[in-house]
């Protein structure tokens, strides 16, 4: 794909597989909107694209926070009129064994892993269109574990592993729904693993000995956002480079459906209204 012409918005490129991903489009004449909660790393991130030659801005926000999310959509409309590719990569691991929650309440994995990439991804559907052929990669992984939809916050049982893997299954079910709602549209949507135990800070915090590099991770996430062979292509899972099956619930239309209507509440609801529900 020429990228010249292309505008990105990377989410959580000012570390790990992101920013390697947020480095290589900017090489490749890309205008990357970088992504972070943290001034400081964003900055240095924007500042090594541009040193290489690149265009790079800086969009801070707090994923766990629902007004934050949309208060970045409204940033990127402000800084741009087209928005080629949306690569949702943020994300928390499984480090903690203490259930933790968001700003508006939610059990923070599945906030921050699925939700905001929900209402950020809804939220940019128009500039998407409008500059379409678009893409929508979503980051996910192999942990996968079936959605409990009696307790989705694990407010009855929780842990930390199950925690991330339910909201990584979660981003592949949004994709495999948005992907059928998108049909006609010129957008594409694919979620993928890009590589077990990168080198990365989340897996450091997990305890793990990383054994992949974040380039390997890089690579695999470029595939979708950029190779001319998944132009058309959509509602797919990757592991890697290779096309693979995610978990069964992935493929239900009752189990999806019931993800939509929950992620069309939540996002709309008032945190002063969550009080009773944990």
């Amino acid at each position: 794909m020429e990228l010249n012409d292309k505008t990105i918005l990377i989410t959580g490129s000012t570390d790990g597989v992101g920013r390697v991903v947020a480095q290589r489009l900017g090489a490749g004449g890309a205008r990357v909107l970088v992504h972070g909660r943290d001034a400081t790393r964003g900055k240095a991130t924007v500042a090594e694209i541009e040193t290489a030659g690149g265009k790079a801005e800086l969009l801070v926000a707090d994923l766990s926070w629902l007004a934050e999310i949309r208060r970045l959509a409204e940033a990127v409309r402000a800084r741009t009129d087209r928005l080629d590719i949306l690569i949702n990569n943020a994300g928390i691991g499984t480090a903690g064994t203490k259930r933790q929650v968001s700003a508006d309440g939610y059990e923070l994995r599945f906030a921050v892993n699925y939700l905001a990439g929900f209402l950020l991804t809804s939220q940019l559907l128009p500039l998407l269109k409008a500059s379409a052929p678009a893409r929508i990669v979503n980051v996910a992984s192999a942990g996968q574990q079936a959605i409990d939809f009696d307790d989705v916050m694990l407010t009855r049982s929780y842990d930390g592993v199950r925690a991330y893997c339910q909201s990584k299954l979660a981003q592949i079910m949004f994709t495999i729904d948005l992907a059928q709602e998108l049909k006609g549209s010129n957008v594409t949507v694919n979620s993928l693993h890009p590589a077990s135990y990168m080198n990365t800070t989340m897996v450091r915090q997990a305890g793990v000995t990383p054994w992949n590099s974040v380039e390997t991770g890089a690579d695999a996430i470029l595939n979708l956002a950029i190779s001319p062979d998944l132009e058309g292509r959509s509602g797919l899972y990757f592991d890697g480079l290779r096309e693979a099956r995610a978990n069964a619930q992935a493929y239900d239309a009752k189990a999806r459906q019931h993800l939509r209507t929950l992620s069309l509440d939540l996002v709309e609801r008032q945190p002063a209204t969550l009080t009773s529900k944990g």
